[in-house]
Order: structure tokens, then C-alpha cells, then sequence
């Protein structure tokens, strides 16, 4: 009989597939299997930049170190060739492509009236298209939403060369879609809203229900790269990535005056989220920060040459057994002497976490910060996690240096101030603690002190031998009870 030997072979295929997926701890589509690979790659780049940087002639030099910034901003007729962009990401979001290989969308006007019939010139109109496109504004804006701005798959919003800030109802909401690049727009004083219809395409239309008012929401989303941003005062979270998002980069942007900045994972038990891959880089975590900068569950988190002012409760948390990788970052600990430790294991006890992989390598302490490590005992697929050890917290003023929208003031400026806002959202009005610590361990040649390979063992190939075995079983099978042919035409059913 056929049926037999066909759900055979289904069976084969479908066990093999999962013993792959869960050999490889794959749970997402858009998940790296090696996520060891991409710390790497980000390594390998910013001791490239800095390179280059040091061996230019520094009256001539445009460079910075950063290798995202070096990547575009070098080339004086960057205006004129934008889209080049897409092409500087780095670590998992690095191939989020954005708007790249659309037409130039240009933004005329800055208002929002009807969410379901956007007018022609207006961000809204951009957004929602079905093509890509690369959005950019024709002025300084305020773009004061009327409800949550549900962006299409690749899309890049282009804020370099104006003043654009994006706040009200709802703020920016990637769901379900790719390939999304944000880049150099303020977005703060975002606000719930929703109970209404939105269009997010221009073939639908569909009900919405009340949004948290985040600034940026990723529901389901991969390929995500916010770059450049300045956020704060919303009422939920400045970026939340829930529901299975991944293959996501935070890079060079300034967060402050906010209670909850980043929740990354949307519950301990949804499973899916342990594919979440998520890569935060060169960031300013700055004025009046509470917590949740990122608070994590599950997934593999990089947190690399940050810039951590200051916090009320904690700067890292996380629950559901994340990998946090914390490399040359700069922990400056509030006066408070109960909230020096950066870490914190939410709602779960020492016995629970102990195994996590919660590493901490290169950062500097500041102001009696500390960071609690666990997992002596890694698992395969992070075994190689600890095994770069880069010595760059040193060089965090120079790789910081313009973190958030281009030209904005620092911490220890006036700060950002936007007219006709007075605080609001969840923002705090605490005045940090002031940044210290000095680059000790800047490191001689190799800027990073980088370290590639591992005395940890390596990962077993479990999944390969399985396969070959349902294999073999599956030609056994085939071959004692059925003719060559048939097994053919098996095949091609």
C-alpha cells in the first residue's frame, strides 16, 4: 500500500526538521543560528573603524570610530545618496533593508486627520504603501498623530537633515512586517489610543484596539533597525519587541526621562520569543531613567559600548532565562546605595537563575555599580559567548559622542526640550548622578583586546546524526518493500 510508506516519509521529514530546529534552539524564521557569529562580526567592525580612524590624519579625518556613523557620514554628498544607509547596519538587525531599493518619498505635510483616507504628502500616505520607499521630509516637522502610525513592510523613515518629531496618539507600530529602518526623528509624549479603524495598507482597513502608547512597538516583527532616535515621556515603553519579533539593532540613540525605557519579550511561557535575537550598540541611556533599559525575556541580548548615566532601579533586567551579553559598556550608578547593581532577575529566585548566561565582560563600573554574572555553566548554543572579551568601554565618550538625533544636546547641557510639552508620560524629573571612570584598558593594537576562540567545548552535532538515521531508516523501509520506482513516485507525490 502507498499510505503506509507515505506517512513514513512525512513522519521522517517532519521529526527531522524538528530535531534540527531544536538542535539549533531555532524557534523563529529570521533566527541566527550562531548568534556567537554576529557578536563577532560587530567586533571585527568596530575595531576596523577604529583602525581606520587612528591611522587617518586626525585634521582630515572625518571618522569617528563608530562604524555605523563612518559608514555614510564620511561621504560629503551623503544627501544625495541616502539610501546607502541600509548598507552600515551591524549586529542582528544589520540586514534590515529598509525603503533601499524603493523610490524617494518625500514628506510634505505634517499632518494627520484622516487615519483611514491618509492625504498624498503626508507621512501616513508614506507608511502604508505596499512598495518600498524611502521616506524622507521636505522640512522641520511636528507630526502629532491621530491614532497609532502602522508602518508596511519596507519602509525607511529618513529624518537626517531636519528637525522632525513624531508624538501624540498611538506613536509608531511595526506588526507584523520586515525590513524597517528609523532613523534620526525625536519621538516622545506618545500616548494610548486606538478603538478605531486604521488603515494600514492601501487595500485595508481594519479595527483597532486601544494601543499602550509606546513609542515604538514591534509586534511580530524582523528586520528592524532604529537608529539615531531620541525618545522619551511616552506612557507605556520608549521601544517595546514582543511576539515573536527578531533580528533587531538599537543603535546611537538617546533615551531619557522615562520610567520603563525597553521591554524586550512579551511573557515568560510564550515560547517563540526565545528566538528573539536583539542587538543594542552605542546608545545613551541618559536624564531621569527609572529601569527596563532593556528588561528581557528570553531571546540572546547584545548590549555593547553603551552609555549607562545613570538609573533609579536597575539598568538591566530580566526574566524566562535570557542570554544577556553585556561587552565594554559604561555603568555609572546612581547616589542611591540601594540601586548600584545593574542587573536584577525579576520576580525569580537565585536557585532559578543561577545557570542563566548573564555575562559581563569589558564594562567598566562607575560610582560603585556592579553587575551580577551567572551561568559558569553555558549551554552549547551560547558556549562560546564569553569568549570575547573586548577592553572598549574607554572609548565610550568618542563612540557616543552623537548618540540620538544629530546635533541634540547632552546630559550635561540644558537637556532636550520640546515647546509646548511639560514633562508628561512616565518620565521621571530626577537628576542623575554625574558620569566618570576612565578608559584603562584601551588596549594596544588590537583596540578591543578581542579574543577569538574558546576552551569551552564545542557544540555536539546531534541534529545531523539524527537525520542521517531517519534517513537511513526511511531508504531500509522503502527499499525492502517496494521497487526503486516506486519509491520515486512516492517522492514526487
Amino acid at each position: 500500500m502507498l499510505f503506509p510508506t507515505t506517512c513514513i516519509l512525512s513522519a521522517c521529514i517532519l521529526l527531522a526538521s524538528l530535531s534540527l530546529s531544536a538542535a539549533l534552539n531555532l524557534t523563529l524564521p529570521h533566527q541566527q543560528p550562531d548568534p556567537e557569529a554576529v557578536v563577532q562580526d560587530v567586533h571585527r567592525r568596530l575595531n576596523a573603524s577604529l583602525s581606520r580612524r587612528l591611522l587617518s590624519s586626525s585634521s582630515s579625518s572625518c571618522g569617528t570610530g563608530n562604524p555605523i556613523d563612518d559608514c555614510w557620514r564620511c561621504d560629503p554628498n551623503w544627501a544625495s545618496n541616502r539610501q546607502r544607509l541600509a548598507d552600515c547596519g551591524i549586529g542582528f538587525g544589520k540586514s534590515a533593508l529598509g525603503g533601499r531599493d524603493g523610490r524617494i518619498y518625500v514628506v510634505t505635510d505634517s499632518s494627520d486627520l484622516d487615519v483611514v483616507n491618509p492625504t498624498p504628502g503626508t507621512l501616513r500616505y508614506g507608511v502604508i504603501q505596499e512598495e518600498p520607499l524611502w521616506i524622507i521630509f521636505s522640512a522641520d516637522m511636528m507630526i502629532r498623530l491621530k491614532h497609532e502610525l502602522i508602518i508596511n513592510d519596507f519602509k525607511t523613515i529618513d529624518g537626517r537633515g531636519r528637525n522632525i518629531q513624531i508624538t501624540g496618539n498611538g506613536c509608531l507600530t511595526v506588526q507584523y512586517v520586515s525590513n524597517i529602518i528609523i532613523h534620526n526623528v525625536h519621538i516622545h509624549h506618545c500616548k494610548p489610543s486606538g478603538n478605531t479603524n486604521i488603515r494600514s495598507s492601501p487595500t485595508h482597513v481594519g479595527f483597532r484596539g486601544r494601543s499602550d502608547g509606546d513609542g515604538i512597538s514591534m509586534f511580530g516583527a524582523s528586520h528592524i533597525w532604529v537608529d539615531h532616535c531620541s525618545l522619551s515621556y511616552c506612557t507605556d515603553g520608549l521601544i517595546d519587541a514582543i511576539m515573536g519579533s527578531t533580528a533587531i539593532t538599537i543603535s546611537n540613540s538617546y533615551f531619557s526621562h522615562h520610567d520603563e525605557v525597553m521591554l524586550l519579550g512579551h511573557d515568560d511561557k510564550y515560547l517563540p520569543d526565545s528566538g528573539m535575537q536583539v542587538t543594542i550598540a552605542f546608545n545613551h541611556f541618559g536624564q531621569a531613567l527609572v529601569q527596563r533599559m532593556p528588561r528581557c525575556r528570553r531571546g540572546y541580548i547584545h548590549v555593547v559600548n553603551n552609555d549607562f548615566t545613570a538609573w533609579e532601579m536597575y539598568a538591566i533586567g530580566g526574566s524566562g532565562n535570557p542570554t544577556i551579553n553585556s561587552q565594554g559598556n559604561r555603568y555609572t550608578a546612581p547616589a542611591n546605595p540601594d540601586a548600584k547593581e545593574v542587573t536584577k532577575r525579576v520576580d525569580t529566585e537565585e536557585n532559578q537563575w543561577s545557570d542563566w548566561n548573564w555575562r559581563t565582560e569589558g564594562d567598566i563600573m562607575v560610582n560603585g555599580a556592579f553587575f551580577v554574572p551567572s551561568g559558569v555553566g553555558l549551554s552549547a548554543q551560547y558556549s562560546k559567548a564569553s569568549s570575547i572579551e573586548p577592553k572598549s568601554a574607554g572609548l565610550i565618550n568618542q563612540l557616543t559622542m552623537n548618540a540620538g538625533v544629530f546635533g541634540d544636546p547632552r546630559d550635561n547641557s540644558a537637556g532636550i526640550s520640546y515647546p509646548g510639552f511639560s514633562g508628561g508620560g512616565t518620565g521621571t524629573t530626577t537628576t542623575p548622578g554625574g558620569v566618570g571612570g576612565s578608559g584603562a584598558n584601551g588596549g594596544d593594537g588590537d583596540y578591543f583586546g578581542m579574543i577569538f576562540g574558546s576552551d569551552a567545548p564545542p557544540a555536539k552535532s546531534s541534529a545531523t546524526s539524527i537525520l542521517l538515521s531517519l534517513l537511513i531508516i526511511l531508504v531500509l523501509y522503502t527499499t525492502a518493500n517496494h521497487s526503486a520506482l516506486l519509491s520515486l513516485q512516492l517522492l514526487t507525490l
